[in-house]
């Protein structure tokens, strides 16, 4: 309901001169002392455009911090699987495995891998290569590998001590069963991306289909 103002009170001075009994003198007239500005009525009608509250400000109190993962889910989050190397069988016989692994070779520098990306292991008689650098000392052989300048030739039986390479081909031209199996369990473990096996299909599949 709007309010309804109050009327003014008005002084008594106000009400006019009056004269003195005493003298007949009209007094002088006082100014008037203003009373309170009454309140001022609601103005009926559409309000103005209220100011919208400004944003609360929120501090890094205010903000949640997540959680960090802890536990297992911490390991997995900060270290990605291995991925496994792929696998490339070429066929060729025992006589012929090591004259397809060095094919193998030539193709994947032909296609831009660089020599220190390869590691060629035997599983029977040594690439001669290996054969010529050994007859100098394992030190100068084993000097070579580290180097990882060039295509590093090794066979079976010493291939533990090679360091791991983006592409190992593996020539099974020879050995026993054992050896093949070892040599292929190596390869797998010491190759980057890609593995390439040379050899008889059936018996590196069996070799392969045993967990390697």
């Amino acid at each position: 309901m709007p309010l309804i103002p109050e009327e003014p009170q008005i002084h008594e001075s106000a009400q006019g001169p009056r004269a003195t009994p005493a003298s007949g003198r009209i007094a002088p007239t006082p100014r008037p002392v203003p009373g309170p500005r009454p309140a001022a009525p609601s103005r009926p009608g559409r309000p103005g455009p209220l100011r919208p509250a400004p944003p609360v400000q929120r501090t890094p109190r205010d903000v949640a911090a997540k959680p960090a993962p802890s536990g297992p889910a911490a390991g997995a989050a900060g270290a990605a699987a291995p991925v496994a190397p792929q696998i490339q069988l070429i066929p060729a016989s025992v006589e012929g495995a090591l004259d397809a692994a060095e094919e193998a070779v030539d193709l994947l520098l032909d296609s831009g891998r660089t020599p220190g990306d390869i590691l060629l292991i035997t599983t029977g008689e040594q690439h001669p290569w290996a054969a010529h650098e050994l007859s100098f000392g394992e030190t100068s052989y084993w000097a070579q590998h580290d180097a990882g300048d060039d295509v590093f030739y090794t066979d079976a039986t010493i291939a533990e001590r090679a360091a791991s390479r983006p592409v190992v081909v593996v020539a099974v031209n020879g050995g026993s069963e054992a050896v093949a199996v070892s040599a292929l369990s190596l390869a797998h473990s010491r190759a980057g991306t890609l593995l390439i096996v040379c050899g008889d299909p059936q018996r590196i599949n069996s070799v392969l289909g045993a967990g390697v």
